[in-house]
């Protein structure tokens, strides 16, 4: 029956909402499964195909929603993309409209430059803001262009300013680093920059930065805005451009960098103060084997150039501006202006300088100091040798420029001490006296001043060839109180120094403070005939293109002493060399003449000689005027002064220095008439003559009778007042 039941009352499927949820099979499903089976159950196996039959519409599914998905992104994607681009344009609106007209843009001029150059043209300094000329690409190593552009814009030539590519690339290495390791900045922006805008990090200077960098691009060529960038750029340590930079590290001119020195200069744009070798070499060093290997990425140098580069020294520069020439050069830009008013345009500076001379003087200062500064307690000296006509063949204002830019040769004013007295000498020999005059060497008291020589001794009877030989005080304070001390002062003035002196009785003892500078100069007239020798180190001042702005005129100088005067006091100089306190400073070969000077307490030392070629002046002591340990100037001035001076007349013919006695006086004051060159003709009409002796000597037989009253000796007990020569010459 009950299978009857089966058959008779079967129930068809039906979709009703009754049919239990996990029914799921069709209707052909039973009917397969039946005829498969003849009424009985398929196999468990068998029932696995239905339900794979039925996930397929879920992976239709999935696909589809993905698809759309993805076209949703496309699509509002697209959507931020245009009102993203909308949003840039509204702010480079916004911010360029802020901006002056582009018709108005121009390039600023380049702040000018003095070059200043030595008497052969060979450059000693640059100055200005920018510390350097500027420089034609084609006037530079072709190893600085290729360097910078290897580390900081590779696409340099290929972009139209700004470099898409570029700038992701730095984004992704700044994402990788979690810092900003890269910058995506093109030479043009970073000159656009330089040249127009603030280097405040803000969006309105960005979107400045690439207007400006398209309208240079626009305006000039891939060259041109090369060039002016290497031109502009910092290079640190207060150098702009790579001729600053080139000279303020290496001392050369750019175009003589070599392959390692490029890379540094190019290493040194990403942080120009820090990297500077000036203030961490090893710093500088590493980033430039960086810029090696970007250069090699870059395909411009070969393995093993970079293996050369790579064994160069290290780079150790100065912390400041190095080289005795700078001291010339800050001199030439404290007169530039008196001569040609404010500069408004590069310039070239023509000096007087002998750079041959200039690194000798260096070297023989230097040398001084090193060997003996220690032990003697003297830390600085200066030096400077003139011509006849006063222009500066070298000046060395210190020991080192780089520690210390304070010129002690035209700066700093010094008791000159005995170097001062051929004024005096000077003085009383225009008045009529000779070498062969005779005072008496034995203590004076002038007032309250008792001069006394170095060695406390005294000799009696003596010429005043004698007294300046061995530079006794007694003697020279004699002289000044006969022709008096107005008339000291205004000869040494007559003669070239300009500082203020005090007209009394110790000027005899060079107690009024002069510059070497001057006191140099002063002794000029000696060796040219008694001409005026004003230094100067400007011989001509033109523009870039060539324009004379200025010429010196020191070619028609006046007559300032009498060739007679001058050629006794070479006599007596030649003498001071050759048997007295400046034998020390005797030149092989050569006739020298010159005087010692030690101010008190050993706190100067000088040497002031001269040739027939050059007078030269050389000071030691120290800043602070602390005395030194018995430096005179018979030892390490005369010393160092001997071997600057044998050096400088190497290789020239030997010329004397004229000797001689009185001669008819000429005008003094007026310059020369004939019109001829005065370096040929400044010793014409100076034969020697006999030397005669002056009114005092033609008193006595002997010719040795002092002034009356000197050197007596003084009352006994102290009772009663002695009669002093300024009571004399006062008339009391």
């Amino acid at each position: 029956m009950a299978r009857k039941k089966t058959t008779s009352g079967r129930i068809e499927p039906s979709f009703e909402k009754s049919r239990p949820a996990k029914a799921k099979r069709t209707v052909a499903d039973e009917r397969v499964a039946g005829r498969r089976s003849g009424g009985k159950a398929a196999p468990a196996k068998r029932r696995k195909k239905p339900v794979s039959k039925a996930r397929k519409p879920k992976a239709r599914t999935s696909r589809s929603r993905l698809s759309r998905m993805l076209r949703g992104l496309v699509y509002w994607g697209f959507v931020l993309a245009i009102w993203g681009g909308i949003a840039v344009a509204g702010v480079v609106t916004y911010y360029g409209a802020r901006m002056p007209s582009a018709a108005t843009w121009s390039i600023p001029d380049r702040p000018p430059n003095a070059k200043i150059v030595s008497v052969r043209g060979k450059i000693m300094a640059n100055r200005g803001a920018t510390g350097g000329e500027a420089l034609l690409l084609g006037d530079m190593s072709p190893y600085i262009p290729q360097a910078v552009i290897a580390i900081e814009d590779r696409r340099f030539y290929s972009h139209f300013g700004v470099d898409p590519i570029g700038l992701a690339r730095a984004m992704v290495a700044n994402l990788k680093a979690g810092r900003m390791v890269q910058g995506g900045s093109t030479l043009t922006q970073q000159l656009a920059k330089n040249l127009f805008l603030s280097p405040e990090r803000t969006l309105e200077r960005k979107v400045q930065e690439v207007l400006l960098s398209l309208w240079l691009e626009q305006k000039f060529s891939k060259d041109q805005i090369l060039e002016m960038y290497l031109n502009r750029v910092f290079f640190g340590s207060g150098a702009y451009g790579v001729e600053a930079a080139s000279r303020r590290y290496f001392r050369k001119p750019a175009r003589d960098v070599t392959l390692a020195e490029a890379a540094l200069l190019a290493g040194l744009l990403k942080a120009p103060s820090r990297l500077s070798p000036a203030r961490d070499p090893k710093a500088a060093e590493a980033r430039a084997q960086v810029v090696l290997a970007a250069m090699r990425d870059h395909g411009v140098v070969s393995d093993s150039e970079i293996a050369t580069a790579l064994t160069s020294p290290q780079v150790r520069a100065k912390s400041y501006w190095t080289g005795s020439e700078n001291y010339v050069a800050d001199l030439v830009m404290k007169r530039l202006p008196e001569l040609v008013g404010p500069i408004t345009e590069d310039l070239v500076v023509d000096t007087t300088i002998d750079f041959h001379l200039q690194r000798e003087a260096e070297a023989a200062l230097r040398a001084s100091l090193e060997a003996n500064g220690a032990k003697h307690n003297v830390s600085q000296a200066a030096l400077v040798s003139v011509d006849g006509t006063g222009a500066v063949r070298a000046l060395i204002g210190g020991r080192e420029y780089a520690t210390s830019q304070f010129d002690r040769a035209t700066g700093a004013k010094r008791q000159p001490g005995s170097a001062f007295k051929p004024f005096v000498y000077a003085a009383a020999l225009e008045q009529g006296r000779t070498p062969l005059s005779v005072r008496n060497d034995a203590p004076v008291r002038i007032g309250k001043w008792t001069p006394e020589n170095y060695d406390n001794k005294y000799r009696g009877k003596v010429t005043l060839s004698d007294a300046l030989t061995h530079s006794l005080n007694t003697v020279a304070a004699q002289l000044v109180m006969e022709v008096g001390p107005r008339t000291v002062v205004k000869t040494a003035r007559r003669l070239g120094i300009e500082a203020d002196m005090k007209a009394n009785a110790s000027i005899a003892l060079g107690t009024s403070e002069v510059t070497l500078m001057e006191l140099t100069s002063a002794y000029a007239p000696f060796m040219n005939g008694g001409y005026k020798a004003t230094p100067h180190v400007i011989r001509r001042v033109s523009t870039q293109d060539g324009k004379v702005l200025y010429e010196n005129t020191y070619d028609n100088p006046p007559r300032v002493i009498d060739p007679g005067v001058a050629a006794m006091l070479n006599r007596m100089l030649v003498r001071v060399v050759e048997d007295g306190t400046g034998k020390k400073a005797r030149l092989d070969g050569w006739m020298a003449a010159g005087k010692t000077g030690t101010s008190q307490s050993f706190r100067d030392a000088l040497f002031v000689g001269y040739t027939a070629n050059l007078a030269t002046g050389v000071w030691f002591g120290n800043d602070d005027g602390k005395p030194m340990k018995k430096v005179t100037g018979g030892g390490l001035p005369a010393e160092t002064w001997k071997s600057f001076m044998q050096v400088a007349h190497a290789g020239l013919p030997a010329t004397g220095l004229t000797l001689g006695g009185p001669v008819p006086p000429v005008a003094i004051g007026n310059p020369q008439q004939d019109g001829g060159d005065p370096m040929t003709d400044l010793v014409r009409d100076l034969a020697p003559v006999p030397v005669s002796r002056d009114a005092t000597a033609a008193t006595n037989p002997d010719g040795l009778t002092p002034p009356a009253d000197i050197g007596a000796a003084p009352p006994a007990g102290g009772e009663g007042r002695r009669t002093t020569l300024l009571d004399i010459l006062m008339g009391n």
